[in-house]
């Protein structure tokens, strides 16, 4: 999730309903400026019993932030809940390192050109968090849920917006704490050109989040059992938030773009303000009456751009749109599919050949057909029914040799003179085989691992 500092900067008042539709428009870039940004969660715990460390324990969370400063980062403090100032985060030229609410570890890489520099990123960053957990005793688990841990077993990271996140979700949904203390994800952040690109690739990728959310389902435990999920993580969504999270049909209808889905956001309910390095609960208010001085938290107040801004990165759809397009349906996994992530939606939506053949698949899809993919893919994988007949594993391996297209059309080559494709092979083996991440653990839950979960640190971590 977005992390605030306070800045000493202008941050302009709103004063028209135009001003909210000027950090999408502002995001439009020519081609030659269109870049990737890699996000991924990870678990961390402890080598010795496998614990979720809270912060302020000896070599917890807070320690591994203080031990990350040595490779450049430079911390980024917030007045917490307590009144105490922590430390919740690290920025630097690898872009930012954050936590999650319950101590999951996330990259929010930089806008990098190339799927070779954003693939050597992740590696840097695993490197160099391997090395400081080596010395403080912490390991880290690539997979879309904690496998085994309880909410009550897992700590909670001093930062104010996740503090009234945690009070709020329980009013709206009876999965949202789950959502935010036991799942990790991969995504990835992608350019467009105008309002009209925007609006192909948003409905592309939207129709096509299953896809993703199938090929990457590696969430199949909770509390050290099956649960009878293949992404337990992406069904987590679907009772989690209605106001703010899933398929947003309105995307598919005509007329959509900048406009409407300010409109959007003008419907889904606030989080919070922030406000001199602290944050103050707003959960459930109406950023309509903000526009109009009526909050009642700050009352005569309007909101400023950074407020406008804030809001945006309060919804969770499938795909999210802020001055950048979000896809949002993974799970979280290993360094391979970090990278495998970026490379099948760059694939399929940089290349205009690419996302043409991307939009041709899917456009006679009908909104009754879209739900009922999104909602069984979590259970079903590749068996999800597709929209007029059968199913993902039909168009699954049409999908991939679109995106493979789209990057060998790209042209980008590294040193060894390697173009992006290759970073779709773990994708293809997947397709090949016909078994998604999260059915090979079960093979081996109920296999080699005799029903012991507890070795899936061993077999998962970085």
């Amino acid at each position: 999730m977005s992390t605030r500092e306070v800045s000493d900067r202008s941050d302009p008042v709103i004063e028209s309903l135009d001003q909210l539709a000027a950090p999408m428009a502002a995001g439009e870039k020519p081609r030659e400026r269109w870049r990737i940004g890699t996000e991924h969660e990870k678990f961390v715990y402890d080598t010795a019993d496998h614990h979720a460390p809270s912060y302020e324990e000896p070599g917890g969370i807070r320690d591994l932030l203080s031990e990350l400063t040595q490779f450049g980062w430079e911390p980024i403090e917030e007045i917490g809940p307590k009144g105490t100032t922590n430390v919740i985060a690290l920025k630097g030229k690898d872009g930012n390192v954050s936590l999650e609410p319950a101590g999951q570890l996330e990259l929010s890489g930089a806008p990098l050109e190339t799927l070779h520099e954003t693939c050597s990123e992740t590696g840097r960053h695993l490197v160099q968090v391997k090395t400081i957990g080596d010395k403080i005793g912490k390991g880290y688990l690539g997979l879309g849920m904690w496998p085994d841990k309880t909410r009550a077993e897992l700590p909670i990271m001093p930062k104010g917006r996740y503090d009234i996140m945690l009070r709020h979700m329980p009013r709206v949904g009876s999965m949202g704490l789950d959502m935010m203390l036991r799942t990790c994800t991969i995504q990835v952040n992608l350019d467009y050109s105008s309002e009209a690109d925007m609006v192909q690739k948003f409905r592309t990728s939207l129709a096509l989040q299953p896809v993703a959310t199938a090929l990457f389902a590696n969430s199949p435990f909770t509390e050290g059992k099956p649960n009878g999920y293949l992404s337990y993580r992406s069904h987590i969504w679907s009772d989690t938030d209605p106001a703010r999270t899933g398929m947003l049909p309105f995307v598919f209808e005509d007329g959509f773009g900048y406009e409407r889905y300010v409109e959007y956001m003008l419907d889904v309910p606030m989080y919070f303000v922030f406000r001199e390095g602290r944050y103050i609960d707003a959960a459930g208010l109406s950023f309509r009456d903000f526009l109009k001085g009526e909050l009642s938290v700050l009352p005569g107040e309007l909101p400023t751009v950074s407020d406008w801004q804030d809001h945006l990165s309060t919804a969770f759809p499938e795909v999210r749109l802020k001055s950048f397009l979000e896809m949002r349906g993974a799970d979280g996994g290993p360094w391979s599919r970090i990278c495998a992530l970026p490379a099948l939606w760059v694939g399929l939506l940089y290349d205009q050949g690419a996302l043409d053949a991307a939009w041709d698949l899917v456009k006679d899809w009908d909104m009754e057909g879209r739900e009922l993919l999104r909602s069984s893919v979590p259970k079903l994988g590749l068996d999800a029914p597709l929209p007029g007949g059968g199913t993902l594993r039909d168009i699954a391996g049409e999908v991939l040799d679109i995106s493979r297209s789209g990057l060998a059309a790209r042209g980008k080559l590294n040193a060894s003179g390697d173009n992006e494709t290759g970073y779709l092979e773990p994708l293809a083996e997947i397709v090949a085989a016909g078994k998604v991440p999260a059915e090979r653990l079960l093979d081996l839950y109920n296999g080699a691992w005799g029903q012991d979960l507890s070795q899936i640190y061993a077999a998962k971590s970085f």
